[in-house]
């Protein structure tokens, strides 16, 4: 099969409502966001790869700054990232402020990032941006996501967003207002359910309406406000696990063990993490 048929044929798997392929496949996926390691070269990278196969994990998702160096001569480390046997879930850009406009990443570094995570085998672009509690604003962030998702389908990606805790308040009114005024072929979500949490929302009920644009779920819990382990806090997934059974969801359960002092938990985090998904949601 030449190239072209094989870019062809990946775009048109990625085409695909999230819904079909959730109806075919049934059961969702686990994997891992790299934050809970501390990675300074690609080596200590190679050993967190390790650490998730060993532990249980099929896949992975990774800041953008861990592969930017990449970017440039993407090949062997595209072939190394294939060896590993995970599948690269996502490539995130996260920054500590946004386009005052869209509320996102500046565009030249949202195409970097698409072009770099294509080449290294991301299957997904997933975008964290500002606040946008006023219509203006939010039709703005909207119309740059539609913008990004053309973008991304032209790069064989899926686009799809992280929210944090200020969108998911109010019942989550600005990621209800971000799939309302988005193409839902264009723009998928990737819920914190750990900041959902902490807004007081009834997740369960979210996730049955919206599950067919949501793409994965990055899972965190805490305890009196401390970040602990999933599955060591006063979160209750008992209520999420029974919907995502009940829609036979089949998208990325997503360990969000990063801690906001800056530690590096690692395996001490990932290992209760994921036997707590295990137990609670039966994969």
């Amino acid at each position: 099969m030449s190239q072209d048929n094989l870019i062809s044929r990946r775009s048109l798997l990625l085409s695909v409502p999230a819904l079909a392929i959730a109806a075919a496949a049934g059961k969702p996926h686990v994997g891992s966001q790299l934050n809970a390691f501390r990675i300074t070269d690609p080596n200590t990278l190679m050993g967190a790869f390790a650490s998730l196969k060993q532990i249980g994990f099929e896949g992975f998702e990774a800041p953008y700054r861990v592969l930017e160096s990449q970017f440039e001569h993407p090949e062997e480390m595209a072939r190394r990232l294939k060896d590993t046997g995970l599948t690269f879930f996502a490539i995130h850009i996260w920054l500590p402020s946004y386009d005052e406009q869209t509320q996102l990443a500046p565009w030249d570094l949202i195409k970097k990032v698409a072009d770099g995570g294509a080449a290294l085998g991301a299957q997904r672009l997933i975008l964290s941006g500002g606040s946008t509690p006023d219509p203006a604003s939010l039709a703005r962030k909207a119309e740059a996501l539609n913008r990004v998702g053309v973008y991304c389908r032209q790069a064989s990606l899926r686009l799809a967003y992280h929210n944090h805790l200020p969108e998911a308040e109010k019942d989550c009114a600005q990621l209800e207002g971000l799939l309302q005024a988005t193409q839902s072929d264009l723009f998928h979500l990737v819920p914190d359910v750990g900041h959902v949490f902490r807004a007081g929302v009834n997740f369960a009920g979210f996730f049955t309406k919206h599950y067919a644009r949501i793409d994965g779920m990055h899972l965190r819990d805490a305890k009196k406000g401390a970040e602990v382990p999933l599955g060591q806090g006063d979160y209750d997934f008992a209520p999420l696990a029974a919907a995502v059974q009940k829609t036979e969801w089949a998208g990325w359960l997503m360990t969000e063990e990063e801690r906001l002092n800056g530690d590096k938990p690692g395996e001490a985090a990932l290992r209760p993490a994921r036997e707590t998904i295990r137990r609670v949601f039966g994969v």
